[in-house]
Order: structure tokens, then C-alpha cells, then sequence
């Protein structure tokens, strides 16, 4: 059995990891909430923690950690000269700090599993150059910056991977996707014409925390609807 340790699983892709994993009995599960809140089931043990104030209490975790999927994000879109400081600050805190932190505290248990995967999410915005996503891709070229040192550093012992979507149907993304009509114009910009859902994303995840993916590390995933490579 691998235990898994999900950070943000009240809603969106963590949300839909915990129910992919609920039912299956080769994983034992510790997620985070804040605001919202998750079922209990026979092997998910949930718990508050909010990554930007709390310490996170390693009394509640297993002394071997298998996995950790990072989930916490935001989604900020405006023009460069309207962003402060303070506000690429506060996202860079949520996306890149708070993941340092869950790392650095749980290294230890990490290096004594014998196969650990860490996921991360980044965006397709940082490869491919959008309007209005400098806030948004300024913290997750970090976070992508973080995956491939981390992935050489922590070699052959610990996986470290991400995941770069595109815009996903999640209620992270519910103010771009507020009606039919928006939903329908932003599938018709992706190649594949349609968004892309958080099963879609936890379907991936799963992949990475598995070892089907035992011979991958320091890699950039875009499931991204063929936004970032093609044209059609």
C-alpha cells in the first residue's frame, strides 16, 4: 500500500484524485482542506491545514510517504502594468513556498520510501506566451524551475514531476468559464475543441504517483488539449 499525501483536496483536480482513489485499496490517503472540506472514506484521512499560516502537523502522517501531490494555485489574469508587487508576492507564496515547505518537512519520509513520486502543476502559459498570465506564469516557471532541480537532486530515490494544463473546467477556473457560451469559446481555442477536466488531470496524476511511471522524473506534462504545440 502507498501512502499518498494530497495538499489542497477539497475541490478541483485534488478533489477528483481523492474520489479516483477512494476505491482502491493499493493507497492510503492524508489530503489537506482549508476553506472547503472532504469526505471521509475508508482509506482518505482528511485534515485543515492551510499552507500559508500553518505548520503542517507530521504527528498526522505516516513515518513512509509514497507520494505528494501539491495542489494549491490561482489563477490571476491581468494586465502587467496593473499587477503589484504584493500580489506577485502573495501568488508566488501559495504556488512556490508553500510547495518548498510541504517538501522540505516531509524529505525525510519521503527517502525512506522505495519508490516516491512528487507532482507539482504548472501551466501552459509559461512555454507558450499568453496576454494577461504574466502573474500567473511568473510562479509556475518556478515551480518548474523547481521540478527539474529537484528531480536531478533528489535522483534515483525520489520522481519528481509536473503537470501543465490549459485552461480546465475546475472551480479555480469557474470565473473564466462562467457560462455555456464561455466554456464553448474557450474549447474552440484548443486543437482537441473541448476543455479539459480535473478526472482528466487526475487521471495523470495517478500515472505519476504509480510505477508506471517509474522511469520518469524532471519532466513538464502538458495535457493541455494540443494548445501548446498545435496549430489548426
Amino acid at each position: 500500500m502507498q501512502n499518498i499525501l494530497i495538499i489542497g483536496g477539497s475541490s478541483g483536480i485534488g478533489a477528483s484524485l481523492i474520489e479516483k482513489l477512494t476505491n482502491n485499496a493499493d493507497y492510503q490517503v492524508m489530503a489537506t482542506f482549508n476553506s472547503g472540506s472532504i469526505p471521509s472514506a475508508e482509506n482518505i484521512k482528511p485534515f485543515k491545514f492551510d499552507v500559508l499560516s500553518d505548520t503542517l502537523d507530521l504527528s498526522l502522517l505516516p513515518e513512509v510517504i509514497d507520494g505528494v501531490v501539491y495542489c494549491p494555485g490561482s489563477i490571476n489574469l491581468l494586465p502587467f502594468y496593473r499587477i503589484t508587487p504584493d500580489a506577485f508576492q502573495a501568488d508566488f507564496d501559495l504556488q512556490v513556498v508553500g510547495a518548498i515547505k510541504i517538501i522540505q518537512a516531509i524529505l525525510p519520509r519521503l527517502k525512506k520510501s522505495m519508490s516516491a513520486s512528487i507532482v507539482f502543476f504548472s501551466t501552459v502559459a509559461v512555454q507558450s506566451g499568453f496576454n494577461f498570465h504574466t502573474q500567473v506564469a511568473t510562479s509556475k516557471g518556478a515551480i518548474e524551475g523547481l521540478t527539474r532541480s529537484l528531480a536531478a537532486e533528489l535522483a534515483p530515490k525520489i520522481r519528481v514531476n509536473a503537470i501543465a494544463p490549459s485552461l480546465t473546467d475546475t472551480p479555480l477556473a469557474s470565473k473564466f468559464l462562467g457560462s455555456d457560451t464561455k466554456k464553448q469559446a474557450n474549447a474552440e481555442r484548443h486543437p482537441l475543441k473541448k476543455l479539459g477536466t480535473s478526472e482528466n488531470m487526475a487521471d495523470v496524476v495517478e500515472f505519476l504517483l504509480s510505477e508506471k511511471s517509474q522511469w520518469m522524473s524532471g519532466q513538464i506534462m502538458a495535457i493541455d488539449g494540443g494548445i501548446s504545440t498545435l496549430r489548426v
